[in-house]
């Protein structure tokens, strides 16, 4: 799951032209807030594509997230991050809503990330909705903001089959073409996913099955790298309660073609919340309780002061799995506006393979 538009309530204040001072957030970077003026995640949702890969513009928040696991030829590894993310300002009752110009209630922010063994770079762009320097179509799928961009190349009826995905920094570029044969997933059930034994929840898809290839250049030093790729796609409007301070998200690429998304929500008070999705290597899925999960910190690492549980230990019993997920580079902070830590990691043990870890709340 991606849930880090909480960087997006950093927008707001940024970008929202609001003098009067924000009232206090509730739960993590106010994700538990009130959201009564806002569409509501119900477990009912009817899906239709291509139009759900473009923007819900009645919930607050949503996102289009890219990773992908690289190789070069001499085996050096590589991480890439790409994530824009909508935030909707709340609706006013004495003001005209307008999709036009500055009336228009989005706010956009972009993220991008490249990491090696030894570097990691991060950069984030910010944007007003409505004056075209970011946005997202579904017909034909685009999204961007300023000029890294995320678009379908597909001749198919499916945007996913072929896409394009670029990003550029002074410390970092990327661009890389994916493509997918086998269908997205939905997460949770049936694409609602829950956050919270309270009922907080998210509409979420993945598609965990993109290869990628193309190029990515670090300190002015290019290589040629491929390897695979995995995007989620997430909105909602209240995901979390009060009583939750953050996360620790995995996505996995398994060597057997299976792929896992987990994630536990850490909790003041209580056990955290933890879920996630077995992906067959044919598509096929299997919800994920507490109880079919066993995740563990093996060990830490000090991170821009904060002590963060850089290699875990992944066990699902049911599938025999007992694996050791650690970081690539334990140093993959996003210093950012609202930071958090994210990068790729190896996999070792039941099974090989790469992925992602996101970590927020620390």
């Amino acid at each position: 799951m991606k849930p880090k538009a909480i960087a997006l309530l950093m927008a707001v204040l940024l970008l929202g032209g609001c003098d009067d001072k924000p009232e206090e957030e509730k739960g993590f970077a106010g994700l538990a807030d009130d959201a009564a003026s806002y569409a509501q995640v119900t477990p009912d949702k009817r899906w239709s594509f291509p139009e759900d890969h473009g923007p819900h513009n009645d919930f607050r928040i949503e996102w289009w997230y890219i990773t992908a696991n690289l190789t070069n030829a001499d085996g050096e590894s590589f991480g890439v991050q790409w994530t824009l993310f909508r935030n909707a300002l709340p609706r006013s009752a004495n003001v005209e809503s307008s999709d036009q110009g500055w009336s228009n209630r989005n706010l956009w922010m972009g993220h991008a990330a490249v990491t090696s063994s030894d570097e990691h770079y991060a950069a984030e762009r910010y944007a007003r909705g409505g004056v075209g320097q970011a946005g997202v179509t579904f017909a034909p799928f685009s999204a961007w903001i300023d000029n890294w961009t995320l678009s379908s190349q597909s001749t198919t009826d499916d945007p996913l089959a072929s896409m394009q995905l670029t990003a550029q920094d002074p410390k970092f570029a990327y661009n890389l073409h994916l493509t997918a044969s086998k269908p997205l997933v939905l997460q949770g059930k049936q694409g609602f996913s829950q956050k919270s034994e309270q009922g907080q929840a998210s509409y979420y898809y993945s598609q965990p099955f993109f290869q990628a290839e193309g190029s990515i250049e670090i300190d002015g030093k290019a290589y040629q790298v491929s390897g695979p790729a995995w995007l989620d796609r997430e909105w909602s409007s209240q995901p979390l309660t009060e009583n939750q301070t953050g996360w620790d998200w995995f996505s996995l690429h398994l060597n057997d073609g299976s792929e896992l998304m987990l994630y536990r929500m850490r909790q003041k008070e209580g056990a955290p919340y933890l879920t996630g999705t077995w992906i067959g290597a044919d598509g096929s899925t299997q919800l994920l309780k507490a109880g079919d999960i066993e995740l563990e910190p093996q060990d830490t690492t000090d991170v821009d002061g904060r002590d963060m549980p850089t290699q875990w230990s992944v066990k699902i019993p049911a599938k025999g799995l007992d694996i050791s997920v650690e970081a690539l580079n334990t140093q993959a902070w996003m210093d950012l506006q609202i930071p958090y830590w994210e990068g790729p990691v190896t996999v070792s043990g039941s099974q090989k393979g790469v992925g992602y870890l996101e970590m927020t709340g620390y």
